[in-house]
């Protein structure tokens, strides 16, 4: 019988969703490339907040941030909360000069700024990011995470069932979610367009809400039937879980706030195409900028969801769940606390959760080749049909490829424990190339380019140059080949005073983040210097392209400096500062 009512609520809320979508954007109009990748620019402020908050929000979120949280404490709040902040630095600075610049892709403001060569190398990194790396990465983890969050075996009756048509269940199950997460998604993103996606990203925000709060209401309940005082029980009983400064020893050092975190958050929230591109199809700047901070004051409030259940499952399980598996954290409180006449809701919250993140990404790499390879390099002369109907079939060309390669992931779960890291590899450089072209009228397109193609580089070389140098290093000494006194500092542990260990540096009190701040700073520091050298003969003037209406919202200021206020007021509220100076003492 509760198989039969998850599968119901399951089933119902789903439909409903497709069924809302439909009536509300059935007369969109998808003949032009506007329409289809922009929404006609008719996006409101509630539509754009909504979209914004889930593509942001996936299960990588709820296992991964709750996971980390169940380790380190509210601290990891960071990746939320300055998340905040980065939106109101959109609002206030980038949306009104993408917007004035009418573009639909980051690519096409580069070439606006700099050059053609610029927007190409722009858009084919992000291409190949989201095509080779993201979407089936949300596939692959959206997949394991609903079988793992909702133990799905069980719930399906196949606890007991070795095989389902000759496969294994457990394979079975994870091609079976992957397929069924992709033939959804792409059916938004690929038939629907932007708006589509935008409006059911809204309704499945609202399940998830709905959806998170009652984990977090039904965990408090099951520590006090009081939740106000479940949680003065939880500071009580777990006091070094609820400082907002994160020691040098946590997964987000407070120092590294001001460095790579920083970095990673105003790229992800100002220059992402597959989050802001939403934004670019706002009606006008004023319900642009009202949607991006109504979005962050949700990222404020996310952390209600994502990162206080971890610290609840830490009180409930931290004897029995060792720190090593600590993903499992967040399932195994779902488990325990949710009703079971709440599983199936709560299955197509979270299933709503990852379609939107995949049909973002979807359309964001439908619309880069559209508009940024197809149209500009190998059809110029191509019109508004043929340019959507390019869009159509890269889009299901890669959401098939991606629905493929996904369960082909099992068994590699290392790698996604680096995808932040991975991010950096593209995000920084670019970042740094469009900030300069922002705030500069005379650097040329040849730093531009060149910042991105040394950026990537010195990146990809500080992440994992040292550990192959180190590795050659030990193969050579294992047999019996001396090191080059040249050499000898990437490996340390023959060399009795070693200069420089460059892996461990990055691994340790330099961190990673940090190393991010730095090659960022030297890659504007390049582009400022090549345009003292050689500057641009005319400087770059912005030009209006008068696609909508430019007037700002009078209340963007005042609400953003509130939402900086409220940011520095939750860090001040549960700051311990004590934690690094106990730290430096040691």
């Amino acid at each position: 019988m509760e198989t039969l009512i998850t599968t119901f609520s399951f089933v119902f809320f789903t439909g409903l969703v497709g069924i809302i979508t439909v009536l509300l954007t059935r007369g969109d109009q998808h003949s032009t490339s506007a329409g289809y990748f922009l929404a006609g620019r008719t996006l409101t402020g509630g539509y754009i907040a909504g979209s914004l908050m889930l593509t942001n929000l996936s299960t990588e979120q709820l296992v991964g941030l709750n996971g980390a949280a169940y380790q380190d404490g509210i601290c990891v709040m960071a990746w939320e909360v300055v998340a905040g902040m980065s939106l109101v630095i959109m609002a206030l600075f980038f949306l009104p000069r993408y917007l004035k610049s009418g573009i639909a892709t980051i690519p096409e403001f580069l070439e606006k700024r700099f050059d053609e060569r610029t927007r190409s190398i722009t858009s084919f990194i992000f291409i190949i990011a989201y095509a080779g790396i993201l979407l089936p990465i949300i596939l692959y983890t959206g997949a394991t995470g609903m079988i793992g969050i909702l133990d799905l075996r069980n719930m399906l009756g196949l606890g007991d069932v070795a095989t389902v048509m000759g496969i294994n269940t457990d394979t079975f199950l994870l091609w079976a979610v992957v397929w069924l997460i992709g033939v959804i998604g792409s059916i938004y993103a690929i038939f629907g367009g932007l708006r589509t996606v935008a409006v059911s990203d809204t309704l499945n925000g609202c399940g998830l809400l709905v959806g998170g709060a009652l984990i977090v209401w039904y965990g408090l309940t099951a520590i006090n039937d009081n939740p106000l005082a479940a949680l003065e029980t939880l500071k009580e009983a777990e006091p070094q879980k609820f400082n907002s400064i994160g020691g040098p020893n946590s997964s987000v050092p407070f120092s590294t706030l001001f460095t790579g975190v920083l970095l990673l958050n105003l790229f992800y929230w100002t220059t992402n195409q597959q989050i802001i591109q939403r934004t670019f199809g706002a009606s006008s700047l004023k319900e642009g900028q009202k949607g991006v901070l109504l979005a962050g004051f949700l990222k404020i409030l996310a952390p209600l969801i994502l990162v206080l259940p971890g610290i609840i499952a830490y009180h409930m399980f931290h004897e029995t769940l060792p720190m090593g598996d600590k993903d499992q954290a967040y399932g195994k409180l779902v488990q325990k606390v949710l009703p079971p006449q709440f599983a199936g809701f709560f299955a197509a919250a979270i299933m709503g959760a990852i379609l939107s993140s995949f049909n973002s990404a979807l359309n964001s790499t439908a619309t880069l080749f559209s508009l940024g390879v197809y149209q500009h390099l190998i059809r110029p002369t191509a019109s508004e049909q043929e340019v959507i109907s390019s869009g159509k079939w890269f889009g299901t060309i890669i959401a098939l490829t991606s629905m493929t390669v996904a369960p082909l992931l099992a068994g590699q779960d290392s790698i996604f424990g680096y995808l932040q890291k991975m991010n950096g590899l593209y995000f920084i450089p670019i970042f740094a190339v469009l900030l300069i072209g922002l705030l500069t009228k005379r650097v040329p397109a040849f730093a531009a380019n060149f910042a991105l193609i040394v950026g990537f580089l010195t990146i990809a070389f500080g992440y994992f140059g040292p550990g192959i140098l180190e590795h050659l290093a030990e193969r050579a000494l294992q047999n019996g080949v001396p090191l080059p006194k040249s050499l000898q500092f990437i490996y340390p542990l023959t060399i009795e005073h070693s200069v420089l260990n460059f892996s461990s540096l990055l691994a340790g009190p330099f961190r990673e983040f940090h190393f991010l701040g730095v090659v960022f700073a030297s890659l504007i520091g390049m582009m400022i210097v090549i345009g003292r050298i050689a500057p641009l003969a005319t400087p770059y003037e912005q030009q209006d392209s008068g696609a909508v209406d430019m007037t700002s919202w009078p209340l963007a200021w005042p609400v953003g400096i509130v939402l900086v206020l409220v940011v520095l007021a939750i860090y001040g509220y549960f700051a311990d500062f004590t934690v690094l100076w106990n730290a430096a003492g040691t």
